[in-house]
C-alpha cells in the first residue's frame, strides 16, 4: 500500500516585500524618505502608497508631531512633595510667562522689520518717481 505525504510544506523565508521593508528598516527614517521620493519620481502611485504606508503604517512620523499639552498634564499631577509642587508649579508659571513675553518680543521685532522693510520700498518708490518726473519733459500746457 502507498502512502502519500498530505502535509504541506511553506516557503518560511520572507518574500521581496518583507525583505525590503527590513532593508530600509535597518538603514532608518532616511532611507524609507529616499525611497519614497524614488517612488514619487519612478510611478507617482508607489511614491504615494510609501508615503500612506510610513505615515499610517509604520507610525515613522508619529513621534513628530506631538502636542505641547502634555505638560499640562504634568503640571496638575501631584509628586506628593508639596514643597516641591509648589517650586515647579511657580517655576513652569514664570517660565510659560517668559514665552509668552519673548514671543511678543519676536512680533515685535518682525513687525518693525517689515515696517523698516515696508518705508524702504515706499522711499524707493517716491525716488524712482521723482527721477523719472524729472527726466520726462514738461508737457504742453493747455
Amino acid at each position: 500500500m502507498m502512502t502519500t505525504n498530505t502535509a504541506q510544506t511553506y516557503d518560511t523565508s520572507p518574500g521581496f516585500l518583507a525583505r525590503t521593508e527590513a532593508w530600509l528598516d535597518a538603514r532608518g527614517k532616511g532611507a524609507w524618505i529616499a525611497a519614497m521620493v524614488l517612488g514619487f519620481i519612478v510611478f507617482w502611485p508607489v511614491g504615494l502608497a510609501l508615503l500612506a504606508y510610513m505615515i499610517w503604517g509604520k507610525g515613522l512620523f508619529a513621534g513628530s508631531c506631538r502636542k505641547t499639552g502634555k505638560s499640562s498634564i504634568t503640571m496638575t499631577k501631584s509628586s506628593g512633595n508639596a514643597a516641591f509642587d509648589a517650586y515647579r508649579n511657580e517655576t513652569i508659571r514664570r517660565l510659560e510667562d517668559e514665552q509668552h513675553k519673548f514671543e511678543a518680543f519676536l512680533k515685535r521685532l518682525r513687525d518693525a522689520k517689515d515696517k523698516a522693510e515696508f518705508d524702504a520700498f515706499m522711499d524707493e518708490r517716491e525716488r524712482k518717481a521723482a527721477a523719472k518726473s524729472a527726466m520726462a519733459p514738461d508737457a504742453p500746457q493747455v
